[in-house]
């Protein structure tokens, strides 16, 4: 069984940062993307960045202040935000799309952490 567990949300400041990390867990033969979506209330669940055999990809509104962070040793990935705004507050999910049945790969999420940015 294959398990996202993330950490590092909270409360900070517009301006300020956060870092977000998830570890996957359980059986795992490989991984292809790693990312990080947000949903925020009453809206869609929107790509935020996401990491692929060394390439990234981001959401024009992080540009230049998030950065998306992949250890494949440790089945991690790590989202630091910085000059965080209002507009960034939602709730964080991590998703990674692996191999946990040879040849097969699915997509899972985390349980999602919250981040507020205040004014």
């Amino acid at each position: 069984q294959v398990q996202l567990v993330e950490s590092g949300g909270g409360l900070v400041q517009a301006g300020g940062s956060l870092r977000l990390s998830c570890a996957a867990s359980g059986t795992i033969f490989s991984i292809s993307v790693m990312g990080w979506y947000r949903q925020a209330p009453g809206k869609q669940r929107e790509l935020v960045a996401d990491i692929s055999g060394g390439y990234t990809n981001y959401a024009d509104s992080v540009k230049g202040r998030f950065t998306i962070l992949r250890d494949n040793a440790k089945n991690t990935v790590d989202l630091q935000m910085n000059s965080l705004k209002p507009e960034d507050t939602a709730v964080y999910f991590c998703f990674a799309n692996l191999e946990s049945k040879p040849g097969y790969f699915f997509g899972y999420w985390g349980q999602g952490t919250q981040v507020t940015v205040s004014s």
